[in-house]
């Protein structure tokens, strides 16, 4: 029996590893084009990640140009023509074992829909049975719940029949909104002080793919 008939899936380090994969070099390449003055490490990078935000840290930080974005947006969709980040081990095996109950899962992300969908296709996974991606207008983008809505419209679903899956809080703003358990998602390596900002906002907290598959598929795990 399926504990939760959908899983609501961030992307970019929840299932695949981005960041440190594609990411950060890719932003690396885009500050020495843009702001060759500045130095900004791995970490530094996830912290800016997580506040206040990508973009927010382009405007912020990097005080971009709106062309200087868009042109570093540019250039991080051509890098993922090529590059493409691998799925944490073990999550290709979860969402089999979710579909094969007869569940579902989506993908609600900042990345473009394309991007996402190009992961899953190179690595073989079966796609998404939704992607809502940074295609979506700015009032349709987590943390609003429009995509918890309009999954829930779709399929004829509930609140306790989702779970959403995020190692970043626009997740967790996203499902309290309409409420919806949140699990965040600490297996990409997740700093220590990002991790202690983020447990409280979690209705559950998963160090490891193994424990969150175990939570999952309780009966499995015995």
């Amino acid at each position: 029996m399926l504990r939760y008939r959908c899983l609501v899936l961030d992307h970019d380090d929840t299932t695949v590893d981005s960041t440190r994969a594609v990411n950060y070099p890719q932003f690396l390449e885009a500050l020495a084009r843009y702001r060759p003055q500045l130095s900004i490490s791995e970490e530094e990078f996830f912290r800016y990640c997580y506040d206040p935000g990508f973009y927010a840290m382009c405007d912020q930080v990097l005080h971009y140009t709106p062309e200087e974005l868009a042109g570093h947006v540019a250039m991080w969709k051509t890098y993922h023509q090529t590059h493409h980040p691998r799925f944490f081990p073990g999550i290709p095996e979860l969402l089999a074992r979710q579909r094969a109950a007869g569940g579902l899962y989506c993908v609600v992300s900042h990345s473009d829909d394309d991007v996402i969908a190009a992961a899953y296709q190179e690595a073989g996974v079966p796609l998404p049975d939704l992607i809502f991606g940074a295609e979506q207008p700015p009032e349709r983008r987590k943390p609003h719940p429009w995509p918890l809505e309009e999954i829930m419209r779709r399929f004829s679903l509930t609140p306790a029949d989702l779970l959403v899956v995020d190692d970043m809080p626009h997740g967790a703003q996203m499902a309290r909104a309409v409420g919806v358990t949140f699990a965040g998602a600490g297996w990409y390596g997740m700093l220590p002080d990002i991790e202690a900002k983020m447990r409280p906002q979690c209705d559950v907290f998963f160090p490891t793919v193994e424990a969150f598959a175990a939570y999952l598929f309780p009966e499995e795990a015995e």
